[in-house]
C-alpha cells in the first residue's frame, strides 16, 4: 500500500517538477526551487568514472533502457532522461513473480546502455544487487543511487559508474539524469568513507556538454519578467492567430522556459504539449539542408563557388548550369520564387489508393502517380527562367536544388543523411521527415484543413504542396520536430559546432554560414539574419545584429542570438484551419522574442 502511494506521489511530483524546472513564472517559488536543486547538486558525487563513461557520448551508438529497481520517482527520472535521448522504461513492478530477475535481463537484450535507479530502501535486496552485477558484465550500466551513503557499500564489487545523492525525492530524480547526459557537471567528492572502495575524497569531475533543464533564475533571469509570454500567447489564441503554440527559451546552455499553450485545433480539446511534433515549413532550410551543405563544404566535397552543373548532370543543358552554389544559398541565383505545382495536377495524375502506378503518398487517401516529381516537377524547375540573377529574391527552388546537390555528393537521400549525421547523434528523437512513418497522429500537430488540393486535414503530411508532391522530403520544407529537438541542434550551432562532447562543425564553418555574406541582402548562407533596416524590426525590435535563424510558413521560427547566449524556439500551426496572416500582423513571434530579450538585458543590470 505504501509503495502504491509513493508511485501516485511520484506521478504528481513528475508533473510539478518538470513544470517548475522549465515553465514556472513565479520568481519567489523558483528561487526556493533553485536553492533546493543547488543543495542537491552540491552533494551529488560521481563515482567509478575511471573510464570516462559519464557524461554519455556517441548517442548514435547507444540503445538506452532505464530500469527502476523499486525507485519511487522513476517517472521523474525517465522524463528528464528522455529530453536527451530515447530512453525505454522498465520497472521491477512488472517482474514481481520473478525470483532472480532473469526475465527482466532477458527483456533488455536489445539495449547496450542501462540506467539503473535504486534507493537506500532497495539496495539491501540481494536480487537487485545480483541483477546489477550480472547485467554489468556485458552491458554498460550506470547506477543512480538515492539515499543514505552507507548503502554504497553494496556496490563495492561494481566497476560501473555510480551517481550518488543523499536525497531520495522527486527533486533529486530530476537532477541526476542531467549528470548522466552532461546537462550538469560533476565536481564533488565524498566527505565520509563508506567502505574500503568508497573512501573520503572519492569522486570524479566532469564538464557540462549538453542542455541543462532548470528555472530562469539559474541563468540569472527573473521569471516574473517572462510572464508576458503567457499574455501574448493567450492573445494569439483569442485572436485566432493560431489554435496553439509552444515556446522554448535556452539561455547559456540552460532551458529556462518551455511551455505549451492552446489546443491542437480550435474545435478540439486536445491540449498542445511541449513534446508535440510540428511541421517546421521553411525552418527545414536551416535545420536539414543547410547543415548538410555545411558538412559537405567542410569535408571539401562541396565548393561554394562551383557551378550547379558540376553537381547536377541534368542541369548542364538548362539555364541553371553556370549559376554558383553560393548564389543559390544566398537566394541571388535569379530563380523565380516558387512554382504552384499543385495547380498542374489533373485527373489521372493522382489516385485515392496506392498502387505501383501511384506509389507516392501525398496525404491520407491521396497518391501521386509514379515519376511526377522526376518527370514533371524537377525538369520544370531546372528549366525555369533566370530573371533576377544577382538580386535578392527569396526562392524555394533554391533549396530543391541544394537538396539534389547534397544527394549527388553524399550518395544518400537528404532525410537519411540528416538523420544519420545530425539528429540521431545529437539525441533529437522527433526530428525528421515523414513523421507518420514513426509517430502516432496524436503526437503531431494538425496543419491546414486542405479543402482545395488534398481535401483532408493534414496531420503529419507536409503542408507545403510542392514538398508533398515530391514525396514529403524536400530541401525547403518537410521537416517535423518538437521544440526540444530544435533547442538541441541550435545550441550546437550557438556552441559554434560542438555538443555532447562531439564536434559537428568547425567554428569557422558556423561563423561563415551564420554571418552576413551578401552586399544585396541581409542573408547568410542558408540562414536568415537580423535586418539592419531599423524600419523592418526584423526579427524583432530588440534582436541584436548577431541574430540568425529562420521563420516558417506554418507559423514557426528559431532564432539564435550569440550576444545574449539565446536560443528561441516558437512553434505553432497558424495555418489551421486555414491560412491567416494574424500571427504576423500581431507580431506574436517578435513580441515574445523581445520579452525574452528584455528579461535577459534586465538580468545584466
Amino acid at each position: 500500500m505504501k509503495r502504491n502511494r509513493l508511485c501516485i506521489m511520484a506521478v504528481a511530483f513528475c508533473c510539478n517538477i518538470l513544470c517548475l524546472m522549465a515553465c514556472a513564472q513565479d520568481h519567489t517559488a523558483n528561487e526556493k526551487k533553485l536553492a533546493i536543486a543547488n543543495a542537491i547538486a552540491n552533494t551529488t558525487v560521481l563515482l567509478n568514472n575511471q573510464d570516462g563513461i559519464i557524461p554519455l557520448k556517441s548517442l548514435a551508438k547507444k540503445n538506452i533502457a532505464s530500469v527502476s529497481l523499486g525507485f519511487a520517482y522513476s517517472n521523474v527520472f525517465d522524463s528528464l532522461a528522455n529530453k536527451y535521448d530515447k530512453v525505454t522504461s522498465f520497472s521491477t513492478n512488472s517482474y514481481k513473480d520473478s525470483l532472480n530477475l532473469n526475465d527482466l535481463e532477458d527483456d533488455l537484450k536489445y539495449f547496450n546502455t542501462i540506467l539503473v535507479a535504486i534507493d537506500d530502501q532497495q539496495v539491501t535486496k540481494a536480487r537487485y544487487i545480483n541483477f546489477i552485477n550480472s547485467i554489468s558484465k556485458n552491458k554498460q550500466v550506470i547506477v543512480s543511487f538515492f539515499g543514505n551513503g552507507p548503502g554504497l557499500k553494496s556496490f563495492d564489487l561494481l566497476r560501473s559508474p555510480i551517481i550518488w545523492t543523499s536525497q531520495n525525492n522527486a527533486d533529486a530524480a530530476a537532477i541526476v539524469p542531467q549528470y548522466i547526459f552532461g546537462g550538469m557537471a560533476a565536481s564533488n567528492k565524498l566527505t565520509t568513507a563508506y567502505s574500503a572502495r568508497y573512501t573520503m575524497g572519492s569522486g570524479f569531475t566532469t564538464t557540462a556538454t549538453r542542455l541543462k533543464y532548470t528555472v530562469p533564475e539559474d541563468a540569472g533571469l527573473n521569471a516574473n519578467n517572462l510572464k508576458e509570454i503567457d499574455a501574448i500567447a493567450a492573445e494569439a489564441i483569442a485572436q485566432k492567430a493560431t489554435p496553439g503554440l509552444v515556446v522554448l527559451v535556452a539561455k547559456d546552455g540552460k532551458v529556462i522556459f518551455n511551455k505549451a499553450y492552446g489546443n491542437h485545433t480550435y474545435d478540439s480539446n486536445v491540449p498542445d504539449k511541449v513534446t508535440d511534433i510540428f511541421d517546421l515549413a521553411s525552418v527545414t532550410k536551416i535545420t536539414a539542408t543547410t547543415p548538410a551543405v555545411m558538412r559537405l563544404f567542410e569535408e571539401g566535397k562541396l565548393k561554394l563557388d562551383t557551378n550547379i552543373g558540376a553537381y547536377i548532370p541534368k542541369a548542364r543543358t538548362t539555364p541553371m548550369n553556370n549559376i554558383q552554389v553560393r548564389e543559390v544559398m544566398l537566394h541571388q541565383a535569379g530563380f523565380i520564387p516558387y512554382i504552384p505545382f499543385h495547380d498542374y495536377v489533373k485527373t489521372g495524375d493522382y489516385s485515392r489508393d496506392s498502387s505501383a502506378a501511384y506509389p507516392t503518398k501525398v496525404a491520407d487517401n491521396y497518391y501521386i502517380k509514379k515519376g511526377f516529381f522526376k518527370d514533371f516537377m524537377w525538369p520544370k524547375m531546372l528549366n525555369s527562367p533566370i530573371k533576377t540573377r544577382g538580386k535578392y529574391v527569396y526562392s524555394d527552388i533554391s533549396m530543391y536544388v541544394m537538396k539534389d546537390i547534397v544527394e549527388h555528393i553524399s550518395e544518400e537521400p537528404l532525410n537519411q543523411y540528416t538523420y544519420e549525421n545530425f539528429y540521431k547523434p545529437l539525441g533529437m528523437q522527433t526530428a525528421g521527415f515523414l513523421p507518420r512513418n514513426r509517430f502516432k497522429p496524436e503526437q503531431i500537430i494538425p496543419t491546414e484543413d486542405d479543402k482545395y488540393f488534398r481535401k483532408t486535414l493534414l496531420v503529419g503530411y507536409v503542408h507545403d504542396q510542392g514538398a508533398a508532391l515530391a514525396g514529403g522530403v524536400s530541401g525547403h520544407a518537410g521537416l517535423f520536430a518538437s521544440a526540444n529537438d530544435l533547442a538541441i541542434i541550435y545550441q550546437m550551432l550557438l556552441n559554434r559546432g560542438t555538443y555532447g562532447g562531439e564536434t559537428y562543425f568547425k567554428n569557422t564553418t558556423v561563423d561563415l554560414f551564420t554571418s552576413k555574406q551578401s552586399n544585396v541582402s541581409r542573408r547568410g548562407l542558408g540562414f536568415d539574419l537580423w535586418d539592419p533596416d531599423s524600419t523592418k524590426h526584423y526579427p524583432s525590435d530588440l534582436a541584436s545584429p548577431q541574430t540568425y535563424g529562420h521563420t516558417g510558413y506554418t507559423g514557426t521560427c528559431v532564432w539564435v542570438d550569440p550576444s545574449r547566449g539565446l536560443v528561441y524556439v516558437f512553434l505553432s500551426n497558424r495555418v489551421n484551419p486555414t491560412v491567416t496572416d494574424k500571427l504576423s500582423n500581431l507580431k506574436i513571434r517578435g513580441r515574445i522574442q523581445d520579452v525574452i530579450n528584455k528579461a535577459i538585458d534586465e538580468s545584466k543590470k
